[in-house]
This record gives structure tokens, C-alpha cells and sequence, in this order.
């Protein structure tokens, strides 16, 4: 263990080093959900009571939607993922004694994130509710009513969140840890030095070993999917031809993250060590288990470097809110960037090893 330095390194500095990070990041309570304000009243009254709202923590307004429309365009894209929607007769309901309606839409793919909207807009409602009923005195009828109104998971079911999931999940620990264990096997066995002196490119050579994964990564997929639709019903509102087609860009820099591992290690348990390293932040950073929006700013930013973050964007969106490649570009380019550089770095560095 002396002479194997990066394995105790490992050992002795990896478990400290996630104890500090996770211990720091994973919460599961969710506050300051980015909020639309869709204000049909614009009155003083409206404009109270979205502010009582945004006091209680759970609710940061990010910004104001002239329609309902562009509420359904800006929570579909994950701009938002929760809206004020305040009607027309709001004040004049208030000012005539009856009861002014509210409503609070939230994306509720993310049970946590729903429960969070549901608990925040019922403190607003009877924090308002009791100012309105001092204000008008006894006898009058209940001064306010908010009602939340899930979106994508109504039932806010935690299968149709996690099932998803599961499927970046398992492609990454797949395709990153056979491929590292796979290259480094062959390494130890010197069967790979025999293929480099082949005729056969470096490049073709390990575009070569890379695409039977892509077909054990579509066939995990495909089976997750299906057994998750017959055995916990999880919706499959979009498009299967265009989150099969974004897959692809997730596995490969998945498989371009096992061909770096397999560089830097020089054994199957270093290779081991490092894909685990690099596997909890994806499982516990991403958005996977805990809500990227309960995790303070430095843990945000290091899931915005993981490809799963962006893959479960995708998974979700297509999955559970139906959306296509209008609301997805953005994460398939991230995708895409992420496994053209992981790639053609781990090739280029793989050839300067074993050269």
C-alpha cells in the first residue's frame, strides 16, 4: 500500500473530502423556488400578497408573465418551477367581503419541490387571511383562498421522479465504470499493446471499443423504461425517437469519462476507486435524490459540470412533461460539448500512455 500511492491517497483523503461536500450540500428541505408572477389585478391587494408569499422563504420571484401561455413556456423550459397566478377580481373581491381566490402552479414532477410550493402557499394564505379578517372585521367569509395546482405529477407520486432517474443513473455507473475496468484489464493482460500495433488507428481503435457499450447502455434504457411504465406506471408524454437520439450524447461522454479514468489508473481497484469518486456527486448533486434548488451555490455549481444534471433535465422533460427539442437544445448541446471534449481528450491522452 506504501508503493500504491494514488490508492491510499484514496483511501485516506477521499472519505473526508465527500463527508465535507455532501455533509455540506445534501438538504432535503426546499426553500426559494425560482416563482412567475402572472397578476391580472395589479392592485395594491395583489401585490401584498405576493409579497407575504415571498417572505416565507419557499418562493423567490424571478420574474413577472404577461399570460398563462408564457407560464406553461417558462416552467416547461425549467426557467421556473412554480407561478403566482393572481385573477382580475382579486381586489374587488377582497374590498366586497367574499372570498379572493389565488392560484399557485407548481411544477410537481419533483414531489419535494411540490410539497415545499403546497406548504409556503398555505403560510401565506393564513398569514394574509388573518391580516384581511382584523382588516374587515367578524362575520365575513373566509378573506382568501390559494390552492396549488400540481403540474406533470399530480398525484406526486415519487416513482414517476425517481424511475427516470434511475435510467442516467444506471447508464453512468455502467458506462463509466465497466469502460475504465474493461481498458485496464486489457492493459494488465497486454492484449491492448497488442491491438495499438496493429494497422488499426488509436482513434478507430477506441471508437471501436467504445460503441458495443452504446448498445449495452440502449439496452439497459429500454428495460428500465419499460419496466418502470408496467410496474410503477410512469409516464411516457413525449417523444421515445428524441430521448433515445439525446441518449446517445449522455453515453458517450459517459464512455469518454471511463476511457480518462482508465488513463490515469494503473489497476482494475484504482480504476474502481476513481469511478466511485466520481459517481457520488452525480448521484448526489445532480438532482437524482435531492433537489438541486435545496443545495447551497457551491454545490449548484459543481452539479452544473456533471452531464447527468442535463441528462435528467431531458429524462424529465421528456418523460413527464412531454416537451421536445424547443425546451431540450440547450441541455443537448451541454450534452454534446460534454462528450465531443471528454472523448477526444481521454484518446488523446490514452495514446501519450501507452505510446
Amino acid at each position: 500500500m506504501r508503493r500504491d500511492r494514488l490508492t491510499l491517497a484514496m483511501m485516506i483523503g477521499v472519505p473526508v473530502l465527500q463527508l465535507a461536500l455532501f455533509g455540506y450540500a445534501i438538504r432535503t428541505e426546499v426553500r426559494h423556488l425560482p416563482t412567475l408572477v402572472l397578476d391580472e389585478s395589479r392592485t395594491a391587494e395583489s401585490r401584498a400578497l405576493v409579497s407575504v408569499m415571498a417572505n416565507t422563504g419557499n418562493f423567490d420571484v424571478v420574474g413577472t408573465a404577461g399570460s398563462r401561455r408564457e407560464v406553461a413556456h417558462r416552467i416547461n423550459a425549467g426557467s421556473a418551477r412554480a407561478a403566482i397566478v393572481i385573477p382580475p377580481e382579486f381586489a374587488r373581491d377582497v374590498k366586497r367581503g367574499r372570498t379572493a381566490r389565488a392560484q399557485v402552479i407548481v411544477d410537481a414532477a419533483d414531489p419535494m419541490a411540490s410539497a415545499a410550493a403546497i406548504s409556503g402557499a398555505s403560510l401565506a394564505a393564513a398569514v394574509r387571511s388573518q391580516e384581511l379578517a382584523a382588516r374587515a372585521g367578524p362575520g365575513r367569509a373566509p378573506p382568501l383562498d390559494v390552492r396549488v395546482r400540481p403540474w406533470y405529477n399530480p398525484a406526486l407520486r415519487s416513482a414517476a421522479y425517481i424511475v427516470p432517474g434511475i435510467v442516467g443513473v444506471l447508464l453512468s455507473l455502467t458506462m463509466l465504470l465497466i469502460t475504465s475496468m474493461a481498458v485496464v484489464r486489457e492493459r494488465e493482460r497486454g492484449t491492448l499493446e497488442q491491438l495499438v500495433v496493429t494497422p488499426i488507428g488509436k482513434t478507430s481503435l477506441m471508437l471501436g471499443k467504445l460503441l458495443p457499450f452504446v448498445l449495452v447502455g440502449y439496452v439497459q434504457m429500454t428495460n428500465v423504461l419499460l419496466f418502470g411504465w408496467l410496474l410503477f406506471r410512469v409516464p411516457m408524454r413525449g417523444s421515445l425517437a428524441l430521448l433515445y437520439l439525446l441518449t446517445l450524447a449522455f453515453i458517450v461522454a459517459m464512455l469518454g469519462l471511463g476511457l480518462l479514468v482508465s488513463t490515469v489508473a494503473r489497476s482494475q481497484a484504482q480504476a474502481m476507486q476513481i469511478s466511485f469518486f466520481l459517481l457520488l456527486p452525480n448521484i448526489l448533486l445532480s438532482g437524482f435524490m435531492f433537489p438541486r434548488e435545496a443545495m447551497p451555490a457551491p454545490a449548484q455549481w459543481i452539479g452544473m459540470a456533471l452531464p447527468l444534471t442535463y441528462y435528467l433535465h431531458v429524462l424529465r422533460g421528456v418523460l413527464l412533461k412531454g416537451v421536445g427539442l424547443e425546451y431540450l437544445w440547450r441541455d443537448a448541446l451541454i450534452l454534446t460539448g460534454f462528450a465531443t471534449a471528454l472523448v477526444a481528450v481521454s484518446v488523446r491522452k490514452f495514446a501519450k500512455t501507452i505510446e
